[in-house]
């Protein structure tokens, strides 16, 4: 269910048994992160990942000291929040914390961070990509394939 120019992500044929996936979820905006969440464990459910860790933070901003902690003891992390720009400059500040902190971890890391930061001008555009009945996206699914495809194209390509 992608859209707008985005790849499907097909799952088929990769072999991510074994993989060790962690999943941090931030708190605000629940039915939207209900939405993610249940994307993210049906993609890696679908591509065999067993038992992911899955976390949750306070909010966006706290995404990347979460990632960074878990990224060592995983071979994939996938980071689910939802920013809903506000009357304020606040929206800016956490949007780019948390990428340019999700971004430092992978790099740093080597582990492939799953980008699923939803950041929206009205709650309305995060219940449209969340994968819920009637959302035109699912996020939260192409996420954590992204994640997992990933992490399973590393481990093929050994250390």
């Amino acid at each position: 269910m992608s859209g707008h120019g985005a790849p499907d992500i097909d799952l088929a044929g990769t072999d991510a048994s074994g993989l060790r996936v962690a999943v941090i979820a931030s708190s605000w905006h629940t039915v939207i992160m209900d939405g993610l969440l249940d994307g993210a464990r049906r993609a890696l459910a679908d591509a065999g990942v067993e038992a992911p860790r899955v976390v949750q933070v306070p909010g966006s901003f706290e995404l990347p000291v979460a990632a960074a902690r878990l990224a060592p003891t995983a071979d994939a992390v996938v980071a689910l929040g939802v920013v809903v720009r506000g009357g304020t400059p606040h929206f800016d500040y956490v949007c780019s914390a948390a990428t340019q902190g999700l971004t430092d971890v992978a790099v740093r890391t080597g582990v492939p961070v799953g980008f699923g930061v939803l950041t929206c001008d009205t709650e309305q555009q995060g219940l449209d990509r969340a994968g819920l009945p009637g959302s035109q996206e699912d996020k939260g699914y192409e996420v954590a394939a992204a994640a997992v495809r990933t992490a399973a194209l590393l481990r093929s390509l050994g250390a």
